[in-house]
């Protein structure tokens, strides 16, 4: 095929895939919401959800701003034109994917009370869909524009490269910010109503239960967009880089990439579908459509490969791609949903302490499993499977199905705002019983999302590693190189300090929250007894100033450091700087979500009348556990997938730029 064909193919199922964004759009729009408390309460979570990604958006907006310029001096002007691009694109599909989850999370309520648990749970799915549709269609079409235009330039490379860096910086910003806003909000939400008040949560005398549902959208949904768009970004350029040096200008090869984004997407739409024709319970129906879409993906690439003549090994990658985001998955679903989690409850009836031991220990533990299945799947693709290109494969095929895998995770915080609106109306308790068994099963499908990012991460940092050390010469790292030692011991510091930063300012915006919520409960008279209003626009406030001044600082670092470490140190320091980032870096992710999700769901569990139920001695423990579980599952940890592939992304434009 021509350049031409390729770009039809690209561009026609982008758009397709962005047909299917607006049909759910109309879908979830087409449901009335006729209560109006829950109308009310909708509105004032959408109203503070936009209000902070407005002011979010204006500082990402001046610090695109500032690198575009640098980018235009020191390269070409094309360069900033394409890195703005890239962050514009990421901008825009954290808007429709926050736009649709405020629609959606009351509709969700609303099918739960008219239409039982299937109907909610469709609702909440098409939310879903509208952030996992638009990250497959805005990045495939962001990527195989770039390379129908520009395939013929010398400095291609240079340009694809800077498209990826708009997609990181946006998503690290968007990730922390959102991450920062939604567990402060969160922290001083359960502390202050759960532990010292002993109400519900989102009780609606709660000051801080607004906020707390706004955060489940700016972080959980439109934080988790940008980072799963930056790594489908990141594993396009580098596989299409590696392509390049591999074959040459072999135009099959260097477009393999691009179409299993293609056959991705169309195996998410025909998953998304199968739910509107295989009805069974939620669980299964979410599992079945990321099969679906594995299958078709595996399916179609298998003849492709076949069609045009190329290497056969490649599909050993692919393969292995697809099976490593099932298996990371089904491991993050064991620790977070599964004995572990039954151990933690168990170990709250002793107090707060044994319930935080047993959490770290269950996320130290669950680092092992998937860093050796990474491990093998590196060993196996390199040998086997393409050498570094197959490397890159793998991470593309795990990503390429991103459409349906984005849907799933985005489900679940809208589920999550649906069972707070449910509580915050007065509904019947027949509605928040089936939202809080979709919620349930939202905590699964997001600590198997945040698996699924982390796992992509390390494939997609390693495919970005390679094609940095391409560019810059390197062909080995020797660790008695005093250089390489000091880049690894530097780098695998890098984790701790931006971890540090993240939970930190987590920390210092919840005691701010706490503050203002025992304020209100001791200011406002009638509250406690539901006579009163609590001022929730001054805890959204709270979260909103506290998130936008605490994301600035680790950025600028994750930006920094590796300029210093090139030109202060050189290309080799700068290699091992890398290697330590990535290796600590995908380490802490893993222990921090999978703990963070285990210590939320040990939680839960109890709540469901397990070791004394709700306002036992063993609740109270394991509420304390969630609370430090929070920012470990929903700030810190998922910041450290971004920070990985932001820095080797710096790092690959730094020897491009010379």
């Amino acid at each position: 095929m021509l350049l031409q064909d390729y770009f039809l193919i690209f561009s026609g199922t982008a758009a397709c895939g962005l047909m299917v964004v607006l049909g759910l759009f109309s879908r979830i729009n087409a449901i009335r919401v006729d209560n109006e408390k829950a109308r009310k309460i909708a509105a004032a979570i959408s109203q503070g959800a936009m209000a902070f990604l407005k002011e979010e958006y204006r500082l990402i907006v001046f610090a695109v701003a500032g690198v575009a310029a640098v980018l235009a001096y020191f390269f070409s002007p094309l360069s900033a034109i394409v890195f703005a691009i890239g962050s514009l694109l990421s901008l825009i599909t954290g808007f429709l994917g926050m736009k649709a989850a405020t629609m959606a999370n009351v509709r969700t309520t609303m099918a739960a009370k008219d239409g039982g648990e299937h109907a909610a749970f469709l609702v909440a799915l098409f939310g879903g869909g509208v952030m996992g549709f638009a990250v497959a269609s805005f990045g495939l079409f962001g990527v195989g524009s770039l390379f129908y235009l520009f395939f013929d330039r010398p400095d291609f490379v240079m340009l694809l490269t800077s498209f990826g860096l708009g997609a990181s910086l946006v998503a690290f910003f968007a990730r922390i910010g959102g991450g920062i806003y939604t567990k402060s909000a969160d922290v001083g939400a359960d502390l202050v109503g759960k532990v010292e008040a002993g109400i519900p949560e989102d009780d609606p005398r709660n000051p801080a239960v607004i906020a707390d549902n706004v955060g489940d959208c700016v972080g959980d949904t439109a934080g988790m967009g940008a980072d799963i768009y930056e790594s489908y970004i990141g594993a396009l350029l580098s596989s299409i880089i590696l392509a390049l040096a591999t074959y040459g200008n072999s135009m099959p090869y260097a477009t393999l990439p691009l179409m299993l984004a293609v056959f991705g997407l169309a195996g998410s739409l025909l998953g998304l579908l199968s739910n509107l024709v295989i009805k069974t319970n939620p669980a299964a129906m979410l599992r079945n459509a990321t099969y679906i879409a594995i299958a078709v993906l595996l399916i179609t690439s298998y003849y492709y490969l076949r069609l045009y003549d190329m290497e056969q090994s490649l599909y050993i990658s692919i393969f292995l791609g697809c099976v490593a985001g099932v298996v990371i998955g089904l491991i993050t679903e064991h620790y977070t949903g599964g004995k572990p989690v039954e151990q933690i409850a168990k170990s709250s009836e002793s107090g707060a302490a044994t319930n935080l031991i047993e959490g770290l220990s269950v996320g130290m533990e669950s680092t092992v499993a998937p860093v050796i299945i990474l491990s093998g799947i590196v060993l196996i693709s390199h040998k086997y499977g393409g050498g570094l290109f197959g490397i890159s494969l793998a991470a593309v095929a795990m990503l390429s199905t991103v459409g349906i895998t984005m849907t799933v995770d985005a489900y679940g915080p809208i589920a999550d705002n649906a069972g707070g609106i449910a509580e915050m109306s007065g509904f019947d308790p027949k509605v928040r019983k089936i939202t809080d068994k979709l919620d349930a099963l939202g905590n699964t499908t997001a600590a198997m999302g945040k698996g699924f990012a982390i796992g992509s991460a390390l494939l997609t940092a390693l495919a970005l590693f390679s094609a940095y050390a391409l560019e810059a010469g390197i062909s080995g790292l020797n660790l008695l190189d005093p250089l390489v030692l000091v880049g690894v011991f530097v780098g695998a510091t890098v984790p701790f300090l931006i971890s540090a930063l993240t939970m930190r300012s987590v920390g210092n915006a919840a005691l701010q929250m706490v503050l203002e919520v025992r304020r209100q409960f001791k200011d406002i008279k009638g509250l406690m007894e539901g006579k009163a209003e609590p001022d929730y626009k001054r805890c959204v406030m709270i979260s909103t100033k506290a998130a936008l001044k605490e994301m600035m600082l680790p950025g600028i670092i994750t930006v920094s450091l590796p300029i210093i470490m090139k030109y202060f140190l050189g290309v080799t320091a700068l290699g091992g700087f890398l290697v330590g980032a990535t290796v600590v870096g995908v380490l802490m992710a893993l222990m921090m979500a999978n703990a963070g999700g285990a210590w939320d769901n040990a939680k839960k569990y109890i709540e469901t009348g397990h070791m004394g139920g709700k306002g036992s001695e063993a609740h109270k423990a394991a509420v304390i556990g969630d609370t430090v579980g929070d920012p470990f599952k929903d700030t810190s940890g998922p910041a450290l997938n971004i920070l990985i592939k932001l820095m080797s992304v710096v790092s690959l434009l730094l020897v491009l730029i010379g």
